[in-house]
């Protein structure tokens, strides 16, 4: 369904830098949650009739879910711990296409049982009512997504990614090889790092290319994403994780990523603006402070541009007057 996402150089800190368009997969299903996915439209899931799933209300899966959902005739159910009341009164982004998709938003905070709920990681609220509402009892028809699509279905896409990557060094006849990409929960750096690992030793390149996956965190700092590591890859397929030093907060809005947005855009890319300006902050930290001039860098444009209608507006309203 899905053909080789292109790669595209751009300028960044004064050199030329290689850009992994995996926004450009799919109208729908753009960036990493096309690799994510891939599996479900993929394999035979003939017997799911439904959707379960969990998430922020702007999230790119809300929407990507919607839309596979809407492809394979599924109920989608999914659960948010709260819902803006500006959201609700004027429904945009990815909140409002998945509506339109048939999406079933449902704020954990207005159900029946949410005293019991509160406090609950999103994903164990999710499974819990999942437990005891009589609407899910036939399991077997249910398909369970957590929260950024962080389940091992999500590694046969990233396969293909690896794949993809690795053939391109052989064809640039890379001798060294850094992949950078912004990590959320970290499931696309942690597999597509394993799957690395384990295509250059099939195919016995390890001595030939000498490719290594960099990421840093944009939520909950360093040890957070290494405990998310821990659930879905052994220790030795960890990446290597990189920081500037800075303690970002996730959909916080900041000067600093403002700015590295607007700079990284010129090259007449769109980047979306939650992952992406910490990735170039971090990676612009990186690369002056350390010896890579003789390293290629090839940065995973994960997609997630649609969040834009809504973030860039905040964005302006806050920093109008420099605008």
């Amino acid at each position: 369904m899905f053909s080789i996402s292109p790669v595209q150089a751009m300028n960044f800190e004064g050199r030329s830098i290689y850009i992994k368009r995996d926004d450009l997969l799919h109208a729908d299903f753009g960036g990493n949650k096309a690799r994510k996915f891939y599996h479900f439209l993929h394999h035979d899931y003939s017997h799911v009739t439904q959707i379960v799933a969990s998430g922020s209300a702007q999230a790119n899966s809300l929407y990507s879910l919607s839309v596979l959902a809407k492809q394979q005739g599924w109920k989608f159910d999914y659960y948010v711990s709260h819902i803006s009341e500006f959201l609700l009164q004027h429904p945009q982004g990815n909140y409002a296409a998945a509506i339109q998709n048939g999406a079933n938003i449902i704020d954990v905070r207005h159900l029946a049982d949410a005293e019991n709920l509160e406090g609950m990681h999103l994903d164990d609220a999710m499974r819990h009512i999942v437990s005891s509402d009589p609407s899910y009892a036939d399991k077997k028809q249910l398909l369970f997504i957590p929260e950024g699509g962080r389940c091992e279905y999500a590694e046969t896409g990233i396969a293909q990614l690896a794949s993809e990557i690795i053939q391109w060094a052989q064809d640039q006849q890379e001798k060294q090889l850094k992949i950078f990409l912004p990590s959320g929960t970290g499931t696309t750096a942690a597999y597509l790092n394993k799957q690395i690992i384990q295509q250059q030793a099939k195919l016995l390149l390890m001595d030939v290319i000498a490719i290594e996956v960099l990421t840093c965190s944009t939520v909950g700092g360093d040890e957070y994403l290494r405990q998310q590591f821990s659930q879905l890859v052994d220790e030795v397929y960890f990446p290597n994780i990189i920081n500037d030093g800075h303690k970002y907060h996730f959909g916080k809005l900041s000067r600093r990523c403002f700015d590295m947005w607007n700079t990284v855009c010129q090259s007449g890319i769109e980047f979306e603006l939650l992952y992406d300006p910490v990735g170039f902050l971090v990676l612009q930290h990186y690369l002056n402070s350390n010896t890579v001039s003789a390293t290629d860098i090839l940065y995973i444009h994960q997609g997630g541009v649609l969040g834009n209608k809504t973030m860039l507006p905040r964005y302006q309203r806050k920093f109008s007057h420099t605008v």
